[in-house]
Parts: structure tokens; sequence; C-alpha cells
């Protein structure tokens, strides 16, 4: 043990005066001029990531609003909105739920935590669905259900194909079975649009788990997702203590989905709106 209690240390300026040392300054940096990327955990200069808020070192792209979305990949002034009326509600009078809406529609601006509708891309109209995760974490609601399986209903009607980027962790549990029926609802509008020759694709975006997993993310003709997102149905915990054995450290990742097959292809933001404009007018949509 030493002989001298541990204190402040002390310095003594140029006048033999005594003061304690004070801590030192940090620098003063503006907030939002740094982010740290999720995925790859290396530091990016904001500016840096345009508009699109995808990382430059590993291409992940940062979870953004559905409003901001829309303006990434369609035709400017073209996205017409569908069933904007339905709202999100409190079916089972869950306690607190319905405050937790309307902090998430004040936040969002959204009624609810998908926003769907028809619009061009590089001048091929389609139907468009753009979930939205800063709603109540994208989670799949009664409502979320019934506007995507009016899109689909709506769009076989029309003769649209349609386009999907999903963002969710899963079914909404304050909404207990209702939530979970939409699964089901949603895949057979999905069928039928299918049997009617349409073309579906579905943009899986970090993270997509859940019953949004189990049902019409992984029903697409052509299943496309961003760099580096999570996508799954179970959470990695749960799965490794069912089956008692560690999992990759890529699992449930795009990457580790399309080197086992479940997706078809992975396509970095920036090139998302060609991608998607190619493929369309490949199936026949520019006439």
């Amino acid at each position: 043990m030493g002989l001298f209690k541990k204190r402040d240390y002390i310095r003594i300026n140029p006048t033999h005066s005594i003061q304690e040392t004070t801590a030192p300054v940090k620098p003063v940096v503006p907030d939002g001029m740094w982010e740290q990327c999720p995925s790859c955990q290396q530091a990016i200069y904001s500016k840096q990531m345009g508009t699109e808020k995808a990382c430059i070192h590993c291409g992940y792209g940062f979870r953004i609003g559905a409003t901001e979305r829309i303006e990434l990949i369609v035709d400017q002034g073209t996205f017409e909105a569908w069933d904007s009326e339905l709202s999100a509600h409190n079916p089972l009078d869950f306690p607190e739920y319905s405050e937790k809406i309307k902090k998430a529609q004040l936040t969002t601006q959204l009624k609810e935590a998908v926003l769907t509708g028809s619009c061009q891309i590089d001048g091929v109209r389609c139907g468009i669905g753009v979930m939205d995760s800063q709603f109540i974490m994208g989670s799949m609601s009664s409502i979320v259900g019934e506007k995507i399986t009016r899109l689909f209903e709506r769009a076989q009607q029309e003769k649209l194909p349609v386009i999907i980027f999903t963002a969710s962790g899963g079914a909404r549990m304050q909404e207990g079975i209702l939530s979970l029926m939409q699964m089901a609802k949603i895949s057979g509008a999905v069928k039928s649009h299918s049997l009617a020759g349409l073309l579906y694709i579905p943009v899986l975006t970090d993270p997509t788990t859940g019953g949004v997993t189990a049902s019409f993310a992984m029903q697409g003709d052509l299943i496309l997702a961003e760099p580096q997102s999570l996508i799954g149905f179970a959470g990695r915990r749960v799965i490794e203590q069912t089956l008692r054995q560690e999992l990759p450290k890529d699992f449930q990742r795009a990457e580790f989905l399309l080197e086992h097959g479940f997706i078809d292809k992975i396509v970095s933001r920036n090139e998302l709106r060609t991608t998607l404009a190619s493929l369309l007018k490949l199936h026949g949509y520019d006439k």
C-alpha cells in the first residue's frame, strides 16, 4: 500500500500558486456528423453516405422511413397512396397500446407501419408497399395485413406487378391471433396475384423477421435483399438454445441466405432503383 492517499493531481502555475487540474476539454462534434455502422462497426462521415444512407465500407443500408424509401426509388411525383384512410387501432383493448400507436404516428407521420400505393419506376407503373421499422418495429398488425392484401388485390385488377420493401420485427403481439391471421390472408392474395400471371418482387431490408419472413417476404417470384440485412424467423438465441450449438457469425444475414439459396440477389441501395426497373422491363411491363 502506498504512502499517499489517492487524490486529484495538482500543478503549479507560473505564479507559483497551487490549483487543481481540470478535466481535459473534449472537442465539440456537431450531432450527426459521424455515424457508426451497426454491421461492420466502422465510423462513417455522414456526408459520405449520401441520400442512400448506406455504409461506404460494407454496403449495409441504414434503416430509413417509408417516405424516404419512396423518394429514393420511385419517379418523382408518381406515387399515389392507396387505402390511406386505414389507421392502426386497438382491437383487443391491450393496455397502453393506444398510446404507443399515437406516439408512433407522431414520430413517423404515418397511420400504420406500411405505406401502399402505385408508382412509376423509370416510367414503369407498379404497385408498391413499403414497411417502416420506426412504426412499432414495422410489426404486422391487422391493418398492415389488410393494406398489403388490398395492395395485391387492386394490383391484380389493374394488372400491375408488385414490389414490397419489407422491414419488420414480425407479428404485432398486442393484437394476438388477429395479427397472426394476416399471414394466411396476405398469402392468399399473393397466390391469386401470381395465378393471374403477375410479377411480385419482395426486397428484404434490415430487419425482416418473424411472421413477415414466414409469409409474403419469401413468396416472391424474385427475392432481393440489401447487403448485411438481418433476415430470419426465430431469434438467434432461441435457435441456439433449441439446437444446443453455436451458429455461424453471419447466420441470418443476407449473404448467408444467398449462399444457401433462400434469396436470388443482393443489391446495394444505390443500385436498387435501376435493378428494379430492369427486372420490370425484362418481364414486359414497359409496354
